[in-house]
This record gives C-alpha cells, structure tokens and sequence, in this order.
C-alpha cells in the first residue's frame, strides 16, 4: 500500500501544508528582506572567527574546525544513517518474502489487519512513517458479499440405500485466488519459539516401558517433561541414532533424495506405501501452477519400488516423485508409516505446509485450495477430520479391538494408562472441541514450533504405546492445550471425502477381481425374444377349470 493511501506526506509536502498560502510560496516578495539579513550574517561570522583567531594560532584554530566537522557528520550518521539502513532492511526483507508475483495480487486488498496489529510505527526525522512488517500471520477475512461466507452445507439426500459416510460440498476459492492469499510470513507460535531434537549416539535403554532404537527410550519422567511446554525445549522426535533424518537413522533415504528434499521450501504433499500393500493414486484437478511449485513425494520401500520396476522413469510416476527408503525401523508396516505421516517436518526441513494423504487415497483438489480452505482462512496451523461416526477414545479402542486391529491386552494398558492421567469419555461439556478421535489419513498442517512439537509428542505415544494414533491424538492435543491454548481445527469427515476419494487396498482389489463373474463381449448385440401377452387366456382358462370344478 502506497504512502499516499495511508495519509502519509513526506517533509517537503509538509512544509506546504505550514505555509497557508494556498500553495503559492512568497519567494519574490520576500527577497530584499532576505539580502540584508544575510549580510548581516556574513558580518557576524566575520566577527567570530576574527575574535577566534585572536585567542589561538592559526594551527589550532585549522584542529578546532577539523573536530567540528568530524563531530557533524557523526551526528548525521547517528541519526540519518539509521533511518536508511531501516528502509533498506525493510526492502531486503520484502523481497525475501516476495517468491513469486501470484503470492501478493489479493493480500493488499483483503489482509488489511497485518499493517493495524504491528508492533510499532517509528516516525523517522523527515516526518515519513515506516510501519515494519508483521512478524506473523494474522489471518484475514474474506470481504462482504463474498459466497462462502454465507456457504451453508445442504442436508444429506435421502438415499435410504446409502447408509454410510459420503462427501459433502466446499466452499473453495479459485485456485489463482487461493494462490494470492498465502501468508508471506509464518503463523504465531505460543509459548514454544526454539525446538531441537535430541541425538543420541549410545543409545540408554533404561526405561520403564515402550520406545525402539529409532525413537530412543525416553522415560516417563522424560515424557511429562516434554508436556512442560518452554520458549525453548530439545526432545525425542525420532531419528535418534543419526546427526541428520534419513543418514544412517533407520528409515534411511539416499543422498541425491535427501538434497532434494531440502530443496522443497514451499508446499509438500506426501504419502507412503510399503508392502506392496497400495496401488500409486495419481491426483486429479491439479492446476498447473501446483504442479510447478508443490513437492509431490511418494515413499516406498524396497517391496514396493520392485513392484514398480518398469513402471517409472526418472524417480517419477506421474507428479509423484518415488523416493526409496532402505533399513525401516519396525517390524509392524503401519508403524513404518507413521514416520513420514507424523515427521514430515524432520524430512522437509525447509517446507512451510505439508498435506498427508495415506497410500489409498486419490487426491482430488488442488493443494491451495485446500490450504486455504482449512489453514489459512481458519487461521489455524494443523487441521485434521474428525471421525464420522465415532468421537469418544473408550469407544474407539474397543472398536480397534474388536477389528483386531493390534494386540489387545496393549489397547486396554494403554487406555488405563491416559485413565490415570485424567482422560475422560467425551461429552458436551468439551466444546468448543468437537471429536476426541480423528480420521488420521489426512493431516494438514503449518510448520512451525507448536505444531512440530505437536507430532513430535504425538509420534512419541505412537512408538511407546500402540501404533492406533487415533487413541492417543486427543491426550496430546488437550496436554498442550492447557499449557498454551493452542487447538487443532477438526473438520468434518464429509468435508475430507470431498477432496480425497478411498480406494482399495491391493489385497482386496485382487479378492473383488476373483469374485467378479466373467464378462463376455459379443460383436452382435442379442435382442431378448418379446413376451407373449396371455393374461386373458390364462384368466378364461382360470374360469374353465372353476366351471368343471363346480
């Protein structure tokens, strides 16, 4: 926004302002007036350096005006110089922000609260104000008028047949406008501003339960230590064994895959398959500007990369690019997932946003959009959907259980376990909190240090309890809620559905395909025989035999 739309003048405009002559400055009139003050002036000066002189010699009086010089232009840098350097400091640090030109056309039009909230405005010499950049991302709103702010979800159709969860309408903005609205500097953190990561070179294997040698074995004085949320905090984010994420930590990854990786400081859009156990989803409705800027990476292990062979070329199948992990810490496949779902953040270390999709899902909306819709507009820094049908933890682990989907007897400690530390069946009273289980496939997130600490925390229950993060996503987030207000924004699971679509797993492709009866094709198209129309005989003849009957 320009000075001139602020009501800002710089000093020469001001002086005009001073004179109160319509703008016409009185310079003839005023110009003999001027001619004897001034030689007035040359006569007191003489007068002054004559008497000057008198009292020092000429070689002291050469010194005294060398260290009165000396003295005004260290005034003039003390107090012009750092107005300059403050202008230019402003300059370097827009344009670092300023990545590419789609990123700022709306912002100076709808985000007009950053300028409002900034810490402070200094008013330079010259009279011209110099408000700095926010230092946070404060969020926006859309203006009046605009669709989705009077958006409303219609009600289910009434399709008796159809019981289950289906997508619901979303309100997105156009990919160009979704584009235009990203921050161009990161949301606040509360309380958390420094978080490192502990390494660990002999590995201490004294702890009371839980942990692995790529997580480390905090123990549980450890663990509520790392609850105690601090401005600064080192703690256990897995890769415990290595000095950098994926070099010799488990989960490892090449060199050339690491490089690039780093390379990746904008948008991240990943997923993972091991086992063999996904079809590769190529994602749909993308526009061509994700394409060129948003990393799209898809991490397999060596099952899987041998299931591909000949499949890609170049790393790359479609906008996935393939990248091989080798040595995976677990024995348990879901376990190995939660990896590059929960530490995206250790991968990427240069990504602001990551989205998360699990191995079955076809992403079918533009990342921006999406960004937008559940970060951005929300003002939040990590969004995930809650479950559609179930919202208490009990019930929850007793539908896990009853799934078989992991030992039980670890299920129940587990839940016993955040029993005694206060964990509660879910009611009403928890609002504005809406759901205390998550569908976890699908996680979107800002990376900064309250939300990376965040799925630091949460990996941490992953490794030390059962891998069912659904169980211990609400324990998490409500112990770092009371420590900083800080919340997750939890979305409706007909929302997620509307921009990822669920497919099956290979194994079950593979049994649907046994069971599909054999389809025959036919050049020649058969044309049923018509039915003969009896209705009238078969009634004279119903009468007939009542006749002989009677």
């Amino acid at each position: 926004m320009s000075g001139g739309s602020l009501g800002i003048r710089s000093g020469s405009y001001g002086s005009l302002d001073k004179q109160g002559l319509n703008g016409v400055l009185p310079i003839q009139a005023a110009s003999a007036t001027r001619t004897k003050a001034y030689s007035k002036m040359l006569k007191e000066k003489e007068t002054l350096i004559h008497w000057i002189c008198k009292f020092a010699g000429r070689k002291k009086v050469g010194m005294l005006l060398l260290c009165v010089i000396s003295a005004a232009v260290f005034i003039w840098v003390v107090y012009f110089g750092e107005d300059q350097e403050n202008d230019n400091g402003s300059k370097v640090n827009d344009n670092l922000a300023l990545n590419n030109p789609l990123i700022n056309v709306v912002q100076s039009i709808r985000i007009d609260n950053w300028t409002s909230l900034a810490v402070s405005v200094k008013e330079t010499k010259v009279g011209v104000m110099h408000p700095p950049p926010p230092s946070y991302f404060l969020g926006y709103t859309l203006p009046p008028g605009h669709p989705c702010n009077t958006f409303t979800l219609p009600p289910p159709p009434a399709d008796k047949k159809r019981t289950g969860p289906r997508p619901c309408p979303v309100c997105y903005l156009p990919v160009e406008e979704a584009v235009a609205l990203m921050p161009k500097v990161p949301s606040f953190s509360p309380v958390i501003k420094n978080l490192t990561y502990i390494f660990e070179e002999n590995l201490n294997r004294e702890t009371e339960f839980g942990g692995s040698d790529f997580g480390g074995y905090p123990t549980l004085k450890q663990r509520n230590d790392s609850y105690d949320i601090r401005e600064s905090m080192n703690m256990h984010c897995g890769f415990v064994k290595g000095c950098k994420p994926g070099r010799g930590t488990g989960f490892d990854i090449y060199d050339s895959d690491l490089l690039e990786m780093e390379q990746c400081n904008g948008v991240v859009v990943a997923s993972a398959i091991f086992g063999a156990f996904d079809v590769i989803q190529q994602p749909r409705n993308i526009s061509e500007y994700s394409k060129q800027t948003v990393c799209f990476y898809m991490f397999v292990d060596e099952e899987t990369e041998a299931d591909l062979k000949g499949k890609y070329e170049n790393n790359k199948i479609g906008v996935w690019r393939i990248v091989l992990v080798r040595d995976l810490p677990y024995t348990d496949g879901r376990r190995n997932g939660k990896i590059p779902k929960l530490l995206l953040h250790r991968l990427f270390p240069n990504a602001r946003y990551s989205l998360w999709i699990d191995g079955k899902l076809e992403l079918v909306a533009d990342p921006y959009q999406i960004l937008e819709r559940f970060l951005w507009r929300k003002n939040a820094t990590l969004a995930i959907s809650r479950h559609y049908k179930r919202f208490d933890v009990f019930v929850e682990a007793e539908a896990n259980k009853a799934a078989g989907k992991y030992d039980n007897a670890s299920i129940d400690h587990q839940v016993e376990f955040y029993k005694r530390e206060g964990l509660t069946p879910y009611s009403e009273a928890k609002h504005p909190i809406t759901s205390d289980v998550p569908e976890g496939c699908v996680i979107i997130r800002e990376h900064i240090p309250i939300s990376n600490l965040f799925t630091c925390l949460w990996f941490n229950e992953v490794d030390r309890f059962t891998s069912r993060d659904q169980i211990s996503f609400s324990t998490v987030r409500d112990k770092i809620a009371a420590k900083t207000n800080w919340t997750v924004n939890m979305f409706l699971d007909c929302e997620r559905r509307n921009f990822v679509i669920q497919k099956y797993h290979k194994d079950v492709l593979a049994l649907l395909a046994q069971r599909a009866p054999p389809v025959i094709y036919s050049s020649q198209r058969k044309v049923p025989p018509r039915r003969r129309r009896d209705r009238k005989s078969g009634a004279r003849h119903h009468r007939k035999v009542s006749k002989e009957i009677v």
